[in-house]
């Protein structure tokens, strides 16, 4: 069964989705620990609820942020973690944990990549006008939400939307195609080659 470890930083309602479907069991593979990099997320608080080993790691402990990030990977080996999965994790990892865990860290993003980049994705998409917004689950590499791409999700931008209103209708995807990529990635379905993701046996 798949390890999983995640890092979140916030209220961690993706970590909820993917908890969800290994309940509904959908999705086989287990969470080994939550890391986060803020006391009191409730990110720690949902794992604690379902019995998950959560640890808070205080990135102003540590002298470096690759030192920092060494202590995230000391954690994730001592629970055999083999995909890390990003559920709201604030930070950008740098190019020594990407390295570290090539193409076994995921990260999902508010926008259809490689459009609105960084923060305030759903403000941006409203700003330039697009008619379709969306979500999309990548491989983290060493740039800002770039990386391959292995599911994306539309979500038409009404006339009426506010930032608000169509992050929580592209929330709902998020909710969807995260353990969907997951689950794939746990069947060996998922393969990277020359930098583009090919899903195997796809229906």
């Amino acid at each position: 069964m798949l390890k999983i470890g995640v890092l979140a930083s916030g209220r961690g309602s993706n970590l909820q989705s993917i908890i969800d479907s290994i309940e509904a069991g959908e999705l086989q593979a287990e969470i080994k620990v939550v890391i986060s990099d803020k006391e009191g997320a409730k990110a720690l608080d949902r794992a604690a609820k379902y019995g998950i080993a959560n640890k808070y790691i205080n990135p102003k402990a540590y002298e470096s942020k690759e030192n920092f990030e060494q202590a995230m990977i000391d954690v994730l080996k001592k629970y055999g973690v083999e995909l890390v999965v990003m559920a709201g994790f604030m930070r950008i990892l740098s190019p020594y944990f990407v390295r570290y865990y090539r193409n076994r860290v995921m990260n999902i993003h508010p926008s259809l990549l490689p459009s609105f980049t960084g923060l305030h994705a759903q403000k941006q998409a409203l700003d330039y006008g697009v008619k379709l917004a969306g979500c999309t689950v990548h491989f983290a590499d060493e740039g800002m939400d770039t990386g391959p791409i292995i599911l994306q999700a539309a979500v038409p931008v009404k006339d009426d939307d506010t930032e608000e209103t169509l992050a929580k209708r592209i929330l709902v995807e998020e909710h969807r195609i995260y353990p969907e990529a997951i689950r794939l990635f746990s069947e060996g379905r998922v393969e990277v080659k020359d930098g583009k993701v090919k899903i195997k046996n796809r229906e």
